[in-house]
């Protein structure tokens, strides 16, 4: 499923095609996501402006004078810029066309992503609960310890937790966890502060270098531009079983915590 890094690289990607355009028309080819396209969704949108592309969690934000569209891309999906009339695939679902003679393309083959309308987005139901972003002011070490209190599970599914923090996904869980030096298996209410602090700035560091990366490629991933994303050459733990730790040789271990697979070395992380 695309993470954080991945959506931000999306975002990233088609915000100037897409800020200060009219929307024209949009066509939904296949109302049928992971909760049915609205009804009306076209003529809400059709004709207003969009201002901005933005991203809170793991969901684009397109803004208009009216409201917003709400896409969370799901298990496979992927937006890309391409020309208005472009011969549409079996599986590109929505087209946002714009002024410019450029659209907006949704494609998701098993259609597990989501489209929404909302005139106040940060309220919707999907994102009112969610946590601080990991790369914004609000998180820190401080957040993580007072909201570990308490809490016998294991650190993994607590960072992972999205009314906790945001985006930080399985992939970037086990590596933010291994430069912290933390086992994804301690009871998150056993970690001290000073480690959390350890561990929030690994979650920036390990982000920041995701998304210049342009994201992680490991099944069908590709950012807006339509180019893979090569985060996956760096990483240092994740999907490397029983290869050596880069930083001691130890075999790298993998277990499931939390009904996923994760990756860390016994010798590195405590």
């Amino acid at each position: 499923m695309p993470e954080l890094p991945e959506v931000e690289t999306s975002r990233r990607g088609i915000a100037p095609f897409l800020e200060g355009q009219a929307i024209t028309r949009i066509v939904i080819r296949d109302r049928r996501l992971r909760w049915p396209v609205e009804p009306g969704f076209e003529r809400k949108l059709t004709g207003t402006t969009i201002e901005s592309v933005d991203r809170r969690a793991k969901y684009l934000l397109i803004r208009t004078g009216r409201g917003s569209v709400i896409l969370h891309l799901g298990m496979s999906g992927h937006v890309h810029i391409v020309d208005t009339g472009t011969p549409a695939g079996v599986h590109d679902h929505v087209d946002i066309e714009l002024a410019s003679g450029k659209a907006l393309r949704l494609r998701d083959p098993r259609r597990f992503g989501s489209l929404h309308f909302s005139a106040t987005p940060l309220e919707h139901p999907l994102l009112a609960a969610l946590g601080p972003e990991p790369l914004g002011p609000d998180f820190s070490g401080r957040h993580l310890w007072e909201r570990s209190r308490g809490r016998r599970v294991a650190v993994k599914q607590f960072v992972m937790t999205p009314q906790v923090v945001v985006g930080v996904g399985n992939i970037y869980a086990s590596e933010s966890l291994f430069l912290a030096g933390i086992h994804p298996k301690r009871a998150a209410g056993r970690i001290a502060e000073a480690r959390y602090e350890r561990l929030a700035d690994a979650v920036r560091t390990v982000l920041k270098k995701a998304i210049r990366a342009g994201g992680t490629t490991l099944r069908d991933f590709y950012g807006g531009d339509g180019e893979a994303g090569y985060f996956k050459q760096e990483l240092a733990v994740y999907d490397r079983e029983d290869l050596p730790c880069v930083n001691c040789g130890d075999p790298v271990r993998a277990d499931v915590i939390g009904q996923r697979m994760s990756y860390y070395c016994v010798r590195c992380q405590t």
